[in-house]
C-alpha cells in the first residue's frame, strides 16, 4: 500500500510538473465551452477539444462500500444522459481514438465521511493529440473521488457522446461545510423529497444534510424509546420517519457524499412534545400573542407554542431517551441541539419558573440549567454539540459561555449579517453561517398568519416587507455574492467552517422543494467550494450568469425541477440581458 501511495503522489508531482503554475490561476470557466458547477478551483485547458465517448466506456477504481456503487451509478449517467447543452459547445473535434475509461486512485480509501475529510482531486483528460485512451483520476479520499465523478460527467455531452479533452482540473473547496438545511416540522416532506433534495446536493457538491425535523408544530420522527412523541406529536402515522426511514436516508447520503446532520430542536420550540408529555411544556396549546399584550409579551415568535421546562425532572427523563436514541440513528459526528429564539413570556407562564425567578432567579439560569444537563450527555455520546447562536447571543435569555466548552461547541448563525459571525469567532468559537439576510431560501413569501390586517390597506400604501419578516426574496446572484468570512481576519476565518442555506417550510411542502432550493443552493455551493470572485479579486457575478443558466439545464434534465432565473433569449443573446451594456 506504501508503494502505492507514493506512485500515486509522485505521479501528482509529475502532473503539476509539467504545467505552468502561473498561468493556471488565470485559467478559468469564464468563456471555456464546457460548462461545469461549482467552478473547480483551477481548469487549465489552453486548446478546447473533445474526442468521442466509446460506447464501451469504463471506470475501474478500488473497492469501497460507497465509492464503488458511486462509480456505477456515475457510468450508467454518463453513458444515458446524452445531455445537449442550451448552447452548443465549441471546441475542436479532431480525428481520435475515443475515450475508452477512466482510472480513479485514491490516497486514502478508509477516511470516514466527516467534517475535514479531504474532498481534493486531480482530473486529467487527455488530449486527440496524445493519443491516450484513459482519462485519470487521483482522489484523496472516496469521498473526493465522488465529487471529480460529478466534474467527470459534467464534462460529457451529446449523443453519441462527447467529452472534453487536453484539459487538467485540481480542484479542492474553500470551506468543509457546505450545506442545506430543510425543516420537516412545520410541513412533512417524503422520504423520497428528501433522497431528491440529497441527490441535488451531490450534484453541486454541498456536503451536509442539516435535517431540521422536530419543531412545536410537528414531531414526526420515532424515536423507539419514546414512541408517543410521535404518535401524539406527527401529523398522523402516515407522516413519521421510522428508524428504517431515516437509515435510508443516511445511507443514501453515504451514497452521494452527504453527510446528515439531525436537529432536535429544544428546549424552545417543543410545543409538539407536549401531545405525550403536556407536563415537561411550559404554554403549549396557548395563543401566541395574548390578545392586548406587547411584542415583547408575546409567548411565541410565530404560531406555535411551547418549550421544555428545564426544572422538571421528567424532562431530562424524556430528554435523554431521545438523544440517546436519535444519535444511535445518525452517525454523524454532529448533534444539533437548536436552542435558539427562547420566548421570555412562555416561561414567565409557569409557576414552577414563577418560583424560581420569584427567588431571585433569572431565566438566563435556568437556559443553563438546561445546558449544563443535556450538553454534558451529548458530548458523552461522542458527539459535537451545534447550538443556534442565541444560546449565546440573545439579548435577553442566553447563557454563560462557561457552558459552552470551544472544542465540542459549534454555533449557527442567522440572525446580522456578518456582526454575529464576528462575535462567535471573536469569542473563539466555531461558526457556521446561515445569515437570514442572505441564505433564507424562504424569505419574501409573505406571512402565513391569518385575519392579518396588513394585507387589508388601501391602494397605495407602503407595502413595506409584505408581510415577511426577512424580506426580501433572497435572490441567487445575493446568496452567490455573500462573503461569509466579511470583515475578519485570516485567523479569524479560520474558525469559520462554512454555510448553510435554509428552506423553513411555514409557506414550502413538496410541490415547491425543489424550485425554493435550486438553483439558489447552487449559487452557494459555487461561492463556498472555489469562491466568488475572479484571479483578480473581481467579483464574477456576471460571468456566472450563463454558466447557471446551462446548469439549471443540466439539474431540470436530471430530474432536480429548479427554477428558471432567466428567459431562454437572454443566453442566446449573448449580453443583451445585462444591465450594464459591455463596452
Amino acid at each position: 500500500m506504501l508503494t502505492f501511495r507514493c506512485s500515486t503522489l509522485l505521479y501528482i508531482l509529475f502532473l503539476v510538473s509539467l504545467l505552468d503554475l502561473s498561468s493556471i490561476h488565470s485559467i478559468t470557466a469564464v468563456g471555456l465551452p464546457i460548462n461545469v458547477w461549482p467552478n473547480p478551483t483551477t481548469f487549465n485547458w489552453t486548446h478546447p477539444e473533445s474526442v468521442p465517448l466509446s460506447p464501451s466506456f469504463t471506470i475501474t477504481s478500488p473497492y469501497h462500500k460507497y465509492l464503488t456503487p458511486a462509480v456505477s451509478r456515475y457510468l450508467r449517467q454518463i453513458l444515458k444522459e446524452h445531455h445537449t447543452p442550451l448552447i452548443t459547445p465549441s471546441v475542436n473535434s479532431p480525428s481520435s481514438f475515443p475515450l475508452k475509461s477512466l482510472r480513479i486512485s485514491v490516497l486514502d480509501i478508509s477516511a470516514p465521511l466527516t467534517h475535514g475529510v479531504s474532498e481534493s482531486y486531480n482530473l486529467t483528460v487527455p488530449g486527440a493529440g496524445a493519443g491516450g485512451v484513459t482519462a485519470v483520476m487521483t482522489a484523496a479520499t472516496p469521498w473526493a473521488a465522488m465529487r471529480g465523478l460529478e466534474t467527470f460527467s459534467q464534462l460529457v455531452w451529446g449523443n453519441p457522446g462527447r467529452v472534453g479533452s487536453g484539459l487538467f482540473i485540481s480542484d479542492t473547496p474553500l470551506f468543509g461545510h457546505r450545506g442545506v438545511l430543510l425543516d420537516t416540522s412545520r410541513n412533512f416532506f417524503s422520504v423520497d423529497d428528501i433522497l431528491r433534495l440529497i441527490k441535488g446536493m451531490s450534484m453541486n457538491k454541498l456536503n451536509v444534510f442539516h435535517w431540521h425535523i422536530t419543531d412545536s408544530h410537528s414531531f414526526p420522527i420515532m424515536v423507539p424509546s419514546e414512541p408517543m412523541l410521535s404518535e401524539k406529536g406527527s401529523y398522523g402515522g402516515d407522516m413519521v420517519y421510522t428508524p428504517e426511514h431515516v437509515k435510508r436516508v443516511v445511507e443514501f447520503g453515504f451514497q452521494h457524499g452527504v453527510r446528515v446532520l439531525p436537529e432536535i430542536d429544544m428546549p424552545g420550540h417543543t410545543g409538539s412534545w407536549a401531545e405525550a408529555y403536556p407536563e415537561i411544556v411550559a404554554c403549549a396549546k396557548m395563543f401566541w400573542w395574548p390578545a392586548g399584550s406587547g411584542w415583547a409579551d408575546r409567548l411565541a415568535s410565530e404560531p406555535g407554542t411551547g418549550q421544555l421546562n428545564p426544572l422538571n425532572p421528567k424532562t431530562y427523563e424524556v430528554l435523554k431517551n431521545v438523544i440517546r436514541d436519535v444519535i444511535a440513528m445518525f452517525p454523524e459526528p454532529f448533534f444539533h441541539a437548536g436552542s435558539d429564539e427562547i420566548v421570555p413570556g412562555c416561561w414567565k407562564v409557569d409557576k414552577t419558573i414563577q418560583t424560581f425567578l420569584a427567588n431571585n432567579g433569572t431565566l438566563s439560569q435556568v437556559l443553563e440549567i438546561f445546558v449544563n444537563t443535556t450538553n454534558p450527555y451529548i458530548v458523552s455520546q461522542n458527539r459535537t454539540v451545534v447550538y443556534w447562536e442565541d444560546v449565546m447571543l440573545d439579548d435577553a435569555v442566553k447563557v454563560d459561555p462557561a457552558y459552552l466548552p470551544k472544542e465540542t461547541t459549534i454555533l449557527q448563525t442567522w440572525n446580522n449579517g456578518p456582526n454575529n459571525t464576528k462575535r462567535i469567532v471573536n469569542a473563539g468559537y466555531r461558526a457556521i453561517v446561515s445569515s437570514s439576510d442572505f441564505y433564507y431560501l424562504d424569505c419574501g413569501h409573505g406571512g402565513f398568519v391569518g385575519n392579518d390586517s396588513q394585507y387589508a390597506q388601501k391602494p397605495g400604501t407602503d407595502q413595506g416587507k409584505g408581510g415577511s419578516w426577512c424580506a426580501p426574496f433572497k435572490t441567487w446572484q445575493t446568496i452567490y455574492n455573500y462573503d461569509i468570512t466579511y470583515g475578519l481576519n485570516k485567523e479569524q476565518a479560520k474558525l469559520v467552517l462554512g454555510g448553510e442555506v435554509a428552506l423553513w417550510t411555514e409557506q414550502a411542502d413538496p410541490t415547491v422543494l425543489d424550485s425554493r432550493v435550486w438553483p439558489r443552493a447552487s449559487a452557494m455551493a459555487e461561492a463556498l467550494w472555489s469562491g466568488n470572485v475572479n484571479e483578480s479579486g473581481m467579483k464574477r457575478y456576471a460571468e456566472a450568469t450563463d454558466r447557471l443558466i446551462e446548469w439549471r439545464h443540466r439539474m431540470v434534465n436530471r430530474g432536480i425541477g429548479a427554477e428558471a432565473i432567466q428567459p431562454l433569449w437572454c443566453i442566446r443573446n449573448p449580453t443583451m440581458c445585462n444591465t450594464v451594456q459591455d463596452v
